[in-house]
């Protein structure tokens, strides 16, 4: 049986100590919406998608909080995160403290900007589904595709994210963080035929 919390969000429903605004809570409904979306053309049974829908959520439930608040909570190596991408480690943070203890839904929604080589397919979805969700203005067309194959390639689309969002950081002139890097070498070395397996 799954934390209340978990369940609840899998309901569409966030922790009451969520920092989200009206836009970002549309924003958290459309990648629900998604990864509920994908879940169900996968065929994947009824917990997983519960599972998927409530990383949906939970992912973006600190995004509107202060990042000067969020970063003493956070664990020293994370703490020199960019203020922009501290909500998904806190978030984490947040749910563990609270009792959450499925590894991989905290490694999903604390990595869910970044990525991590051991993210697991709810993870993987996740990273994607933010990215991807109709919501984002530009590059409508690419995204659209890329939401279409997803349950048919789901590494493929996974990579083809990844790699767009190293692009972006590099355009910008931001270092890459190190499980970004690891994460982009696992989806480089698996084949398109691979199923979209991480670690737990």
């Amino acid at each position: 049986m799954s934390h209340p919390l978990v369940a609840a969000a899998a309901r569409g429903t966030l922790p009451a100590w969520a920092e989200a605004g009206p836009s970002r809570r549309e924003h958290i409904e459309r990648v629900r919406a998604l990864l509920d979306e994908w879940a169900a053309a996968l065929d994947l049974p009824p917990a997983e998608r519960a599972r998927w829908c409530a990383a949906g959520v939970l992912h973006d439930a600190l995004r509107d909080a202060p990042p000067e608040e969020l970063r003493p909570h956070l664990p020293a190596k994370l703490r020199e995160l960019p203020a922009s991408i501290l909500h998904g480690p806190a978030v984490a943070v947040r749910l563990r403290r609270e009792g959450v203890t499925d590894r991989g839904l905290l490694r999903a929604v604390g990595f869910h900007t970044l990525g991590h080589p051991r993210l697991d397919d709810a993870g993987r979805a996740l990273f994607a589904a933010d990215v991807l969700e109709p919501g984002r203005k530009s590059r409508p067309e690419w995204r659209r595709k890329l939401r279409a194959r997803f349950p048919r390639r789901p590494v493929e689309v996974t990579r083809e994210v990844s790699r767009a969002r190293i692009a972006w950081q590099l355009e910008d002139g931001r270092p890459l963080h190190r499980h970004s890097m690891e994460f982009w070498n696992v989806l480089a070395r698996s084949t398109p035929s691979s199923p979209d397996k991480g670690g737990s």
